[in-house]
Protein backbone atom coordinates (compact mmCIF):
# COMPACT_ATOMS: atom_id res chain seq x y z
CA UNK A 1 0.00 0.00 0.00
CA UNK A 2 1.53 3.27 -1.13
CA UNK A 3 0.04 6.69 -0.68
CA UNK A 4 0.94 9.75 -2.70
CA UNK A 5 1.82 12.36 -0.09
CA UNK A 6 0.63 15.29 -2.26
CA UNK A 7 -2.94 13.93 -2.51
CA UNK A 8 -3.21 11.32 0.18
CA UNK A 9 -6.92 11.08 0.87
CA UNK A 10 -7.88 9.72 4.28
CA UNK A 11 -7.21 6.19 5.50
CA UNK A 12 -8.24 4.96 8.95
CA UNK A 13 -5.76 2.88 10.91
CA UNK A 14 -5.97 1.57 14.45
CA UNK A 15 -3.02 1.71 16.83
CA UNK A 16 -3.10 -1.30 19.13
CA UNK A 17 -2.46 0.75 22.25
CA UNK A 18 -4.35 2.44 25.08
CA UNK A 19 -1.48 4.89 25.67
CA UNK A 20 -2.84 8.35 24.84
CA UNK A 21 0.61 9.96 24.56
CA UNK A 22 1.80 7.30 22.12
CA UNK A 23 -1.38 7.61 20.04
CA UNK A 24 -1.05 11.40 19.82
CA UNK A 25 2.67 11.22 19.01
CA UNK A 26 2.31 8.65 16.23
CA UNK A 27 -0.93 10.19 14.99
CA UNK A 28 0.76 13.56 14.42
CA UNK A 29 3.57 11.88 12.47
CA UNK A 30 1.18 9.95 10.20
CA UNK A 31 -1.42 12.68 9.65
CA UNK A 32 0.44 14.34 6.71
CA UNK A 33 0.21 11.01 4.85
CA UNK A 34 -3.57 10.93 5.08
CA UNK A 35 -3.72 8.49 7.99
CA UNK A 36 -6.41 9.00 10.63
CA UNK A 37 -5.17 7.06 13.65
CA UNK A 38 -7.63 5.61 16.14
CA UNK A 39 -6.77 3.76 19.30
CA UNK A 40 -7.64 0.36 20.66
CA UNK A 41 -9.62 2.21 23.33
CA UNK A 42 -11.79 3.82 20.63
CA UNK A 43 -13.00 0.31 19.77
CA UNK A 44 -13.04 -0.96 23.39
CA UNK A 45 -10.44 -3.56 22.47
CA UNK A 46 -8.78 -5.46 25.34
CA UNK A 47 -5.01 -5.65 25.53
CA UNK A 48 -4.02 -9.15 24.40
CA UNK A 49 -1.58 -11.17 26.48
CA UNK A 50 1.95 -10.76 25.14
CA UNK A 51 2.80 -14.44 24.90
CA UNK A 52 5.52 -14.33 22.25
CA UNK A 53 9.26 -14.55 22.97
CA UNK A 54 10.42 -11.65 20.75
CA UNK A 55 9.61 -7.97 20.20
CA UNK A 56 8.49 -8.79 16.65
CA UNK A 57 6.23 -11.60 17.83
CA UNK A 58 4.48 -9.48 20.44
CA UNK A 59 4.09 -6.49 18.11
CA UNK A 60 2.59 -8.71 15.41
CA UNK A 61 0.28 -10.43 17.89
CA UNK A 62 -1.14 -7.06 18.99
CA UNK A 63 -1.48 -5.64 15.48
CA UNK A 64 -3.14 -8.80 14.14
CA UNK A 65 -5.65 -8.87 16.99
CA UNK A 66 -6.57 -5.21 16.42
CA UNK A 67 -6.94 -5.67 12.67
CA UNK A 68 -9.01 -8.85 13.04
CA UNK A 69 -11.36 -7.09 15.49
CA UNK A 70 -11.84 -3.90 13.45
CA UNK A 71 -11.22 -4.89 9.83
CA UNK A 72 -8.83 -1.93 9.59
CA UNK A 73 -5.09 -1.66 9.01
CA UNK A 74 -3.47 -1.92 12.43
CA UNK A 75 -0.14 -0.78 13.81
CA UNK A 76 1.45 -2.00 17.03
CA UNK A 77 4.82 -1.75 18.68
CA UNK A 78 6.78 -3.69 21.24
CA UNK A 79 9.91 -2.29 22.78
CA UNK A 80 12.34 -2.63 25.61
CA UNK A 81 15.85 -2.31 27.00
CA UNK A 82 18.45 -4.95 26.15
CA UNK A 83 21.58 -5.04 28.33
CA UNK A 84 24.48 -6.85 26.69
CA UNK A 85 26.08 -8.32 29.80
CA UNK A 86 22.69 -9.61 30.97
CA UNK A 87 22.20 -11.58 27.76
CA UNK A 88 19.72 -9.05 26.44
CA UNK A 89 17.58 -8.81 29.55
CA UNK A 90 15.22 -7.33 30.54
CA UNK A 91 14.26 -7.24 26.82
CA UNK A 92 10.61 -8.10 26.20
CA UNK A 93 10.13 -8.17 29.98
CA UNK A 94 11.30 -4.56 30.46
CA UNK A 95 7.97 -3.31 31.82
CA UNK A 96 7.43 -6.41 33.98
CA UNK A 97 10.82 -5.88 35.64
CA UNK A 98 9.23 -2.81 37.23
CA UNK A 99 6.59 -4.98 38.91
CA UNK A 100 3.05 -3.98 39.87
CA UNK A 101 2.49 -1.18 40.52
CA UNK A 102 5.17 -0.09 38.04
CA UNK A 103 8.33 1.06 39.82
CA UNK A 104 11.12 1.70 37.33
CA UNK A 105 13.41 2.88 40.13
CA UNK A 106 13.27 -0.68 41.40
CA UNK A 107 13.80 -2.05 37.88
CA UNK A 108 16.89 0.12 37.37
CA UNK A 109 18.30 -1.04 40.70
CA UNK A 110 17.70 -4.65 39.61
CA UNK A 111 19.85 -4.05 36.54
CA UNK A 112 22.59 -2.34 38.55
CA UNK A 113 22.62 -5.18 41.09
CA UNK A 114 22.65 -7.85 38.37
CA UNK A 115 25.62 -6.23 36.62
CA UNK A 116 27.48 -5.92 39.94
CA UNK A 117 26.79 -9.59 40.71
CA UNK A 118 28.34 -10.60 37.38
CA UNK A 119 31.46 -8.58 38.14
CA UNK A 120 31.50 -7.10 34.64
CA UNK A 121 32.45 -3.61 33.55
CA UNK A 122 30.46 -3.95 30.32
CA UNK A 123 27.64 -1.40 30.49
CA UNK A 124 26.62 -1.49 26.81
CA UNK A 125 22.90 -1.68 26.08
CA UNK A 126 20.33 -0.82 23.45
CA UNK A 127 16.75 0.31 23.29
CA UNK A 128 14.83 -1.69 20.67
CA UNK A 129 11.43 -1.07 19.11
CA UNK A 130 9.66 -3.25 16.54
CA UNK A 131 6.60 -1.91 14.70
CA UNK A 132 4.18 -4.35 13.12
CA UNK A 133 1.81 -3.22 10.37
CA UNK A 134 -1.09 -5.52 9.47
CA UNK A 135 -3.26 -4.58 6.48
CA UNK A 136 -6.16 -6.91 5.65
CA UNK A 137 -5.39 -8.98 2.58
CA UNK A 138 -1.70 -8.07 2.49
CA UNK A 139 1.44 -9.62 4.02
CA UNK A 140 2.34 -8.13 7.40
CA UNK A 141 5.35 -5.83 7.68
CA UNK A 142 7.87 -5.38 10.50
CA UNK A 143 10.17 -2.40 11.10
CA UNK A 144 12.88 -2.27 13.77
CA UNK A 145 14.47 0.79 15.36
CA UNK A 146 17.46 0.52 17.67
CA UNK A 147 19.48 2.99 19.74
CA UNK A 148 22.87 1.84 21.03
CA UNK A 149 24.28 3.24 24.25
CA UNK A 150 25.35 2.39 27.77
CA UNK A 151 23.95 2.16 31.26
CA UNK A 152 25.14 4.81 33.71
CA UNK A 153 24.63 5.31 37.43
CA UNK A 154 23.59 7.15 39.51
CA UNK A 155 20.28 8.02 37.90
CA UNK A 156 20.19 11.46 36.27
CA UNK A 157 17.64 13.88 34.85
CA UNK A 158 14.02 14.70 35.49
CA UNK A 159 12.45 13.97 32.09
CA UNK A 160 11.47 10.89 30.15
CA UNK A 161 10.16 7.71 31.71
CA UNK A 162 11.07 4.09 32.29
CA UNK A 163 14.82 3.47 32.06
CA UNK A 164 15.64 6.93 30.65
CA UNK A 165 17.53 8.11 33.80
CA UNK A 166 20.25 5.46 33.32
CA UNK A 167 20.55 5.16 29.52
CA UNK A 168 23.06 7.32 27.64
CA UNK A 169 22.84 7.00 23.85
CA UNK A 170 26.07 6.77 21.89
CA UNK A 171 27.33 10.14 20.71
CA UNK A 172 25.85 12.13 23.60
CA UNK A 173 27.00 12.93 27.13
CA UNK A 174 23.44 13.03 28.50
CA UNK A 175 21.04 10.29 29.46
CA UNK A 176 17.60 10.34 27.84
CA UNK A 177 16.07 11.79 31.01
CA UNK A 178 18.27 14.90 30.65
CA UNK A 179 16.98 15.66 27.13
CA UNK A 180 13.91 17.57 26.05
CA UNK A 181 11.06 15.44 24.73
CA UNK A 182 11.76 16.62 21.18
CA UNK A 183 15.48 15.80 21.47
CA UNK A 184 14.74 12.33 22.75
CA UNK A 185 12.03 11.77 20.12
CA UNK A 186 14.49 12.54 17.32
CA UNK A 187 16.87 9.84 18.63
CA UNK A 188 14.47 7.25 19.98
CA UNK A 189 14.10 3.67 18.89
CA UNK A 190 10.39 4.26 18.16
CA UNK A 191 11.19 7.28 15.96
CA UNK A 192 13.70 5.21 14.00
CA UNK A 193 11.23 2.38 13.48
CA UNK A 194 8.56 4.86 12.35
CA UNK A 195 11.02 6.47 9.96
CA UNK A 196 11.71 3.10 8.37
CA UNK A 197 8.00 2.41 8.03
CA UNK A 198 7.24 5.80 6.48
CA UNK A 199 10.07 5.39 3.98
CA UNK A 200 8.81 1.97 2.96
CA UNK A 201 5.05 2.56 2.99
CA UNK A 202 4.54 6.03 1.54
CA UNK A 203 5.50 7.50 -1.81
CA UNK A 204 6.96 11.02 -1.82
CA UNK A 205 6.73 13.05 -5.02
Amino acid sequence: MSINSTNPGVNSWVLASHNTSKINEIGEILAPFGIKLQSAADFSLPEPDETESTFAGNALLKAQAASDATGLPALADDSGLCVTALDGRPGIHSARWAGEPRDFGRAMRRIEDALAAKGTKDRSASFVCVLALVIPGEPHRLYEGRVEGEMVWPMRGEGGFGYDPVFRPDGDTRVFAEMSSSEKASLSHRARALSQMIEAEFEHV
